[in-house]
């Protein structure tokens, strides 16, 4: 096949990588220094003991990817940051109004809707990756544990995925077929929502602030709001590759404080993100004055107020996160403070 790969983060470089190594023709639209290293040195991707080495063609702009108009895709995998995404579909309809096949790689709830918005939803195959990945290097990808893999669900309804499904597993990835999109991703936010936002905020690892009871106390909270809204718009967690939310979402619906608490740790642990900084992090020390709280903890106050459901916790965590990404709080005032926090979502109650 002749893929595109719109966005060579991590997650865009990883997948790619494995196209490529497989035998498909690969594009890569990355930024110039990550387009530069692969053109010289190529992609490596170390998975526990073995390092592969493949070569796609990397570009550094979306437009380049269609000068010759005698290249046709079969597949085009979106891969940016959430945020970036509406930004980044206007080049690509421009200049291909009629996309191929298109995957949507990111984490968050309301994604789908967005290139829906612009694109025919049976084109459309929402992913939910369960593979922690890092960046050694701008060309060296490391799998940081490989029992996990992918979902791949229709926007449309009743539409086949099985092509994917497929493509996937024949380059190596544990990939599950799911029938609704809103539940896969859904269940893959609770995931994301773990010891995100109140990790970003106070600057403290997950595992640290799940040594709180009153943080660990707030994240239940957080995510028993989350659970709520799904029941009201009648979506089920369902099980992702490498990750039993369901079992979870017992747990949380079920278990006191004091046997959930051990739970909870030990599987952000398994998943590698208890001792490293997450996503939302990433994005508050990046300064790009944009995070994805807004398609995760802001996506779940936006849906609870449509529903009449109070979402307290998740509108304080989005709101303080966003201004202090925009720099409208000083992010002294919350560092290892976690009283200032939880004053601060007293508030929203």
């Amino acid at each position: 096949m002749n893929i595109l790969v719109y966005g060579s983060g991590a997650v865009g470089g990883y997948l790619g990588g494995k196209l490529a190594h497989s035998g498909h023709d690969v594009t890569l639209v990355a930024r110039p220094v990550v387009a530069e290293a692969i053109n010289s040195g190529g992609l490596l991707v170390t998975e526990g003991n073995k390092t592969i080495k493949s070569w796609p063609k990397a570009i550094t702009a979306v437009t380049r990817a269609f000068m010759d108009e005698n290249v046709n895709y079969d597949l085009i995998i979106l891969t940016m940051k959430s945020y970036d995404l509406k930004a980044a579909l206007d080049p690509l309809i421009a200049f291909c109004p009629q996309p191929p096949a298109l995957l949507t790689t990111q984490n968050g709830i309301g994604v789908e809707e967005i290139v829906a918005n612009n694109v025919a939803a049976e084109r459309i195959t929402s992913a939910a990756i369960t593979i922690p990945i890092s960046k050694e290097t701008a060309n060296h990808l490391i799998v940081e544990s490989g029992s996990r893999g992918i979902g791949l669900a229709p926007v449309k309804a009743r539409t086949s995925v099985q092509q994917w499904v497929n493509l996937w597993q024949q380059v190596g990835l544990n990939t599950h077929a799911l029938d609704d999109y809103r539940a896969m991703k859904w269940s893959k936010a609770l995931l994301n929502m773990m010891g995100n936002a109140t990790s970003a905020i106070l600057n403290r690892s997950p595992a640290v602030l799940y040594k709180s009871s009153a943080i660990f106390e707030l994240e239940v909270t957080m995510l028993r709001e989350a659970l709520r809204v799904m029941r009201a718009l009648n979506l089920k967690p369902v099980d992702l590759p490498g990750a039993p939310t369901k079992r979870l979402v017992l747990g949380i619906r079920t278990l006191p404080q004091f046997l959930l608490q051990p739970v909870l740790t030990r599987l952000l642990a398994q998943g590698g993100r208890g001792d490293k900084m997450p996503s939302f992090h990433t994005d508050l020390t990046a300064g790009k004055g944009k995070s994805e709280v807004i398609f995760h903890n802001g996506a779940v106050a936006r849906l609870g107020r449509q529903h009449n459901i109070a979402t307290p916790v998740n509108a304080a965590l989005t709101d303080i996160l966003l201004k202090l990404v925009r720099e409208e709080l000083d992010w002294r005032d919350y560092d290892g403070n976690p009283k200032r926090l939880l004053a601060d979502v007293r508030r929203y109650r």
